[in-house]
Formats: structure tokens, sequence, C-alpha cells
């Protein structure tokens, strides 16, 4: 198969185009401006390996983004491809084409997702702004993230294990139904029990009527999973009932939720015996969603991570360069790394990286350092009560000797003991004061209330850098050239109230994935159009009250 290149825009088509449109919008602006922006060479891997001849998938790549940009569905965005004159500009369609049915803009998405092309419709267009000079190598980024919610219902501990059988019992009465009624298995009291979906206005009410319907369910999750485990043990011609997804997770929720005797006894596990929100599975429809609470919100769901470039020149245009998604709870400091190699990877990296303390660490910063990266945020003053009230010695009034392995007090004491440990797998070097003193010590109080004084430091690159970023946080000039990291918080609320960010389209984490890559991309085009017609970028919004307190002032 010949990828061929795609046509040029009909002339009938760019007549109406022109008089519908006189001064253009985003998608006449797009093929104006950029031109073809996805090809079918960048997609072979996204053709269908079998059926009728393929849709352009460089088509589809383009209307999935546009798609975004107009928080459209799927229907919408095939009808609007049919319909609208704008969209056919810019997909070069003659006034009389059609367009496509729905589905194939799902079939699609999966298609990018098996064969690993989730990024490649946000790489391919900032590699075209690159080539026209829109984006800048080598100047500044800033990362943030936000929270997003996974498009399932929230459901208490009794809802979810009801509703997770359920839906094993239902996969299975669409796969195996003749299995279902040889192990009776459709009985009229487990119809009576799930039936309907699992509401709390279907539960029982009162709290021993609650617990003993919870252990019942557990009872009846045993026997439906027995069952299918004995059908692969035996080999039979139903083995295969064990690895339909939903009896899979069925498995994977019960021993969350359950524990079993040997007397085979049934109990509900206590919350404290609950697995953490990292591993602890929410929803029977999206297996990949996690819960976290992060001061006062609660969510299940995701994290959203959005990198864009900001320097302040006014040369180019503020387009997000990276975009990554993660399990609620995966902490933020854990993606730091992952963003600058992945820039780096793609030839983008920048020279400063402006974060929040989330994404801090003094490991960090010099890994950051050896990819020739300066990763700018605030680190935390060090712990102890000296730093905390300010007075007294602090990890600063002492000198550390690294190549002997100890620190001097500034009453000229030095260490007897170096211990090498760590801390939440991290390496850390702790030394003491033992047995030089510090009883009698006329510093004492300034010192430590404990019987002797001990420093916990990190190795000494990592030392170097957190006590030098702690001296640079507390300037002016630090300060200002941090305040550009503020800006970000714009691209969430862009992403939020421009292309629904804020809740998921898709459940599991390849399709979230996905999706967040989409919507990137579909923000980076509505910046570019901003910036082809001029457009200055919002200030900050100041409230009708604020501004008469300001006017009373002046």
């Amino acid at each position: 198969m010949r990828p061929l290149p795609s046509p040029p825009v009909p002339a009938a088509t760019a007549a109406l185009a022109r008089a519908v449109f006189p001064a253009g919008c985003l998608a006449t602006r797009l093929r104006d401006e950029i031109g073809e922006v996805f090809t079918n060479a960048d997609f072979t891997d996204g053709y269908p390996h079998q059926g009728g001849p393929a849709l352009s998938p460089a088509t589809l790549a383009l209307v999935s983004v546009l798609q975004y940009a107009g928080r459209l569905t799927d229907w919408q965005a095939a009808h609007a491809a049919a319909a609208r004159i704008d969209w056919k500009y810019a997909l070069g369609f003659e006034l009389a084409d059609t367009g496509f049915d729905h589905s194939v803009l799902s079939q699609f998405r999966d298609r990018l997702i098996e064969n690993g092309l989730e990024t490649r419709v946000l790489e391919l267009l900032l590699d075209r702004c690159a080539e026209l000079g829109l984006l800048r190598v080598g100047g500044r980024v800033r990362t943030d993230a936000t929270h997003v919610v996974a498009c399932v219902r929230a459901l208490n501990r009794l809802e979810f294990v009801t509703e997770a059988l359920r839906a094993a019992l239902e996969a299975l009465a669409g796969a195996a139904p003749g299995w279902l009624a040889e192990h009776d298995l459709v009985s009229e009291a487990w119809v009576r029990r799930y039936g309907a979906r699992a509401d709390y206005w279907r539960l029982p009410k009162g709290e021993a009527e609650r617990a003993a319907f919870a252990v019942t369910v557990g009872a009846d999750g045993f026997e439906l999973l027995d069952a299918v485990a004995a059908e692969a043990e035996h080999d039979g011609v139903w083995r295969w009932l064990a690895d339909i997804p939903a009896v899979a997770l069925l498995r994977g929720v019960w021993d969350q939720q359950y524990v079993r005797d040997r007397r085979r006894t049934v109990r509900q596990r206590t919350d404290k015996e609950l697995p953490p929100g990292a591993q602890r599975i929410v929803s029977p429809y999206d297996p990949d969603a996690r819960v976290v609470i992060k001061r006062s919100t609660r969510w299940d769901g995701y994290k959203l991570h959005l990198t864009e470039g900001c320097d302040a020149d006014g040369t180019t245009p503020h387009l997000i360069t990276h975009v990554v998604t993660t399990a609620a709870p995966v902490d933020d400091a854990a993606q730091t790394l992952t963003v600058e190699h992945d820039l780096l990877a793609a030839g983008r990296a920048p020279v400063e990286h402006l974060v929040d303390a989330g994404y801090m660490g003094a490991e960090l910063i010099v890994e950051a350092a050896h990819l020739g990266i300066d990763l700018v945020g605030p680190v935390p003053i060090a712990g102890g009560r000296q730093e905390r009230e300010g007075r007294g010695y602090a990890l600063g009034n002492f000198t550390i000797d690294w190549d002997a392995h100890t620190a001097t007090c500034p009453q000229g004491k030095t260490s007897t003991r170096r211990i090498d440990t760590k801390i939440d797998g991290h390496p850390r070097i702790h030394v003491d004061f033992y047995n030089v003193g510090c009883p009698t010590c006329p510093a004492k109080p300034d010192c430590t209330s404990a019987r002797f004084r001990g420093l916990t430091l990190h190795p000494r690159e990592e030392h170097e850098a957190l006590q030098r970023r702690r001296r640079e946080q507390e300037t002016e000039p630090w300060r200002q050239r941090y305040a550009a990291r503020a800006g970000v918080e714009g691209t969430i609320a862009q992403a939020i109230q421009a292309c629904d960010a804020r809740r998921t389209r898709y459940r599991g984490l390849p399709k979230v994935t996905l999706e967040h890559v989409l919507l990137a991309t579909a923000i980076n085009l509505i910046r570019l159009d901003a910036w082809w017609t001029g457009t200055p970028l919002g200030p900050t919004r100041t409230s009708h009250y604020t501004r008469l307190e300001l006017d009373l002032a002046a």
C-alpha cells in the first residue's frame, strides 16, 4: 500500500469557505498557516488490517483534534466533517462529501493505542510548529498537574462489591448463558440481588442488615469464582471463562474486599485491612482508576500533568510540549524526570524547568542538572525546631567535612559516629555527637533537647544543591524568576473550561492517556489561532469589588 499525499482543497470548497468566513476561523487558518499537519505516512500502523477501503488516518487524526477543540462527541464530529464548510476546508473535502460513520473514530483511537501511537498526534504538530519557527527549543518550560475524575459512578463499599459481582454476571450472561444455568447461578434470589444496578436505595437500610448483605454478596462472589476456577483447573470446555476481564477483575476485587478462612466463613475486610489507594480498585468498569485524597479534595480517577513553553520575549506562542497521565495517587515528583527525559529524547529539552514544590527534591535538582536543565522550584526548609523558630543551631550552622565524613558544631565539637541509612528508599547519612560533652555544653538549649545532637544529611551533591537552593529562594531575584510558573494555572483552567479536562470521556489508563494527548493538541490549535489573529493572553481576573477598592485607594 502506497501512502498518497493529501489532495489540495477543492476550488468549490475554498470559494464557499472564503465567502462564509471572510475573516477566517480556527479550522481554515489551520489549513492556511500550517498546511498539511498530518500525512497518511505518519500513521502507517493506524490503518485497519482487514475490511474494506480504509479512511485516511491523517484525516481521522485531524478530525479527532478538531473534535476536542470544539468539545464534540464522536457523532457530532462526524456530522461536522460532513456538514461544516470550515471543517471541509481544513480536511480538503469536496462540498458533496458525505463524511463517514462516527464509529470510525473510536476504531481509529483503538488502533492508535494498539500500535503505541498515543503521542503521535501531538508530536507531529510540535514538529511542524518547530519547522515554522513557532516553537523554541532550549528555552523555559513549566509543569503542573490537575486531578481528573474517572467516567464512573462514585460508589460506597457495599454498592461497589454488589456492582462488581453484577458486572461479572452480566459478562458471563452474554458470553456463556448456558454455563450460568448449568451451575444454578440464575436463581430468583440472585436475580433479585444482581438483576438491577446497585443503588443505595435498593440496598438494606439498617446497619446490621447491610453488614449481613455484604457477607451474602461476598459468599455469592466466592461461589461464582470457585465455579470458574474449577473449569480452568479441569481444563474443561469453559476454561476460558477465567480470562473474561470482568471475571478477572472480580477476583481482584474479592481479594481486596473479603477474607475467607479455612472453614470457608466469609467476612468483609475492615477499613484498616484494605490496600492503599494506589492499589485499590474503585470501579468494576474502570480498573485503572484509583482513589486519592489531596488536602480537601477526594476523587476517583487520574492525574494530568501538562508542560508548556513559557519564554517571556513574546516571539513564540506558549505551546504544550508534553503530556503525562497517571493514576491519581502517583506523586508529582515521580514525573519530574519523566518529563525531562522525554523532552530530551524529542529534542526539545529546556534550559529551565519551572515547577511547584510537589515536583521538587534534592536528588531531582541534581539529576536535572546532569541533563543540562535547571530545575526551579521551592524546596522545604530544613526540619527541626531551630529552623521553625528561626533561632538556635540549625543545619546550616554546622560545618560538614565530606572527606572525613564528619560534622563540626558551632562550639567546635566533631561528630563521632556516622551511619549510612535510607529514608523512603533514598540514601541518607546520619551523623551524631555521641559522647562529646553535649549534656554539659553551655549552648545545648540552642542546639537540641535530646541527650546529644544528631544530623541526617543527603549525599554530598544533593546536600550542597539543597542548601544552595534554600539560600537562593530567600532572595528577590529568585522570586521574580519563579513568578513565571504561575502562568501554568491558566493552562490548567483552559484545559478544564475549553476542553472539559476535569472528567474523562473514556475508561482505562491507555484511553485516558490518548484523550489527554488529543486534548493538549487541541489546546495548541486554539493557542496557534490566537497567535495568528494577534489575540493577547488573558489577564489575571480582578473582581469588581477588588477593582473598586483599588480605585478608592488610588
